[in-house]
């Protein structure tokens, strides 16, 4: 592709699929992380809401039963954050994304491994099949960690 073409000095859906395949990637990217980011911090405001009520409510006998349904909500609160790992996805989507976004700038700019590449488009279908690839890895690695560090304690 040569320098004055419209694809390479933008960003035009639907004239490459390569692109609108990069762009899919980066909105998802985009999308989950700040889902991930904002079930994360729900859970933990909400924790440390119930955390710092049970010593308030403590005191009271008549409150026992919301003292002990806090405790339980923490746990649980924490269970879901273990078994879901919102923080780890929030932090691992975000830099998915800012590399997808790094690479589509190389891409456009004709900057980087794009200057020198023999064929740049296929260059960049690789390198962000290679991050998306990176990125699923890493997910499925942290869900088999989640799974073994929620599983019932072995009984020696």
């Amino acid at each position: 592709m040569a320098a004055t073409d419209p694809i390479r000095i933008g960003y035009t859906p639907g004239q490459d699929v390569t692109l609108d395949h990069l762009q899919d990637q980066i909105e998802w990217y985009d999308r989950n992380s700040g889902q991930n980011q904002k079930a994360f911090k729900c859970l933990k405001i909400s924790t440390i809401v119930a955390a710092a009520l049970i010593p308030a409510f403590a005191g009271f006998p008549k409150l026992q039963w919301i003292t002990a349904g806090l405790g339980v909500l923490i746990v649980v609160m924490e269970g879901l954050q273990q078994l879901y790992q919102y923080h780890s996805n929030w932090i691992a989507y975000r830099s998915t994304c800012e590399s997808l976004k790094h690479e589509k700038f190389l891409y456009l700019a004709i900057a980087g491994p794009y200057s020198v590449a023999q064929d740049p488009h296929a260059l960049l279908a690789e390198r962000i099949e290679s991050l998306v690839s990176q990125e699923h890895a890493k997910w499925a690695s942290g869900q088999e960690q989640a799974q073994k560090s929620t599983a019932s304690p072995k009984v020696s």
